[in-house]
């Protein structure tokens, strides 16, 4: 059972923290759910509750590290000259899109993943990373602008 669910929990953090620290974070983790189980009350999906131990398991590892201070508070990214055409994405495999998305500054990335992955708000983004909501919405959109800029890169790479 240990394995079925850590293949499940692995990925949750590798997305917030690289392959590396992700291994670390995984057995603590576990160390968590099991001391925490008696707290579960079966209302939601087990699987869903062990997700949000991992998750907040990976920011704090983040927070030890101090990598969500030293991301940049900006008030508007800065234009990219557009979007990504449709095309563009038709043509990224998954993997490509998630190794664009790990490659992204932590702080952005933990947003992004809180924000589009997760689907947290604003607010609750802001509380989870001890950030401001607008700090929040300000950090996703330069991950959006970001992510496009490594997209397109990639895309005329491969042209």
């Amino acid at each position: 059972m240990y394995e079925q669910y850590a293949s499940r929990m692995y990925p949750v953090c590798v997305r917030y923290l690289g392959r590396e620290d992700a291994k670390d974070v995984l057995q603590e983790g576990f160390l968590t759910v099991f001391d925490k189980i008696g707290s579960y009350k079966g209302e939601g999906s087990f699987e869903g509750w062990m997700r949000k131990i991992f998750i907040n398991a990976s920011l704090m590892q983040l927070r030890k590290s101090d990598v969500l201070r030293r991301t940049e508070d900006i008030e508007q990214a800065p234009e990219t000259g557009g979007t990504v055409e449709n095309g563009v994405l038709e043509q990224i495999g998954t993997r490509e899109l998630l190794d664009q998305i790990g490659s992204l500054p932590a702080g952005l990335r933990s947003v992004f993943n809180l924000f589009v992955v997760e689907g947290y708000s604003h607010a609750e983004v802001g509380k989870l990373l001890g950030i401001t909501e607008q700090s929040s919405r300000s950090q996703l959109s330069r991950a959006r602008t970001l992510l496009q800029e490594k997209i397109k890169k990639l895309y005329n790479g491969k042209q």
